[in-house]
C-alpha cells in the first residue's frame, strides 16, 4: 500500500504567505484581547477604540 505525501502546513507561494502573515498580525493586534493588557494592542496604542470583529477585519479585504 502506497500513501501519498502529506501536505505541508505552509503556503507554497511567497505572496500568499505574506497575505497570511498580514491577516495574522491584524487579528493579533486588533481582534484579540490580551490578558496582560486587558485590551488589544491597537487599543493600548490608541489606534482604535474598540475590539474589532472578524467581520470588520475581513471588510478591509478588497475583491481580487
Amino acid at each position: 500500500m502506497v500513501i501519498g505525501p502529506a501536505t505541508c502546513g505552509f503556503s507554497k507561494k511567497l505572496e500568499n504567505h505574506g497575505h497570511a502573515v498580514a491577516l495574522y498580525f491584524m487579528h493579533y493586534n486588533f481582534c484579540r484581547v490580551h490578558k496582560t493588557l486587558r485590551v488589544t494592542p491597537a487599543m493600548e496604542a490608541g489606534i482604535t477604540n474598540h475590539v474589532w470583529s472578524i467581520e470588520e477585519l475581513l471588510q478591509l479585504l478588497t475583491p481580487v
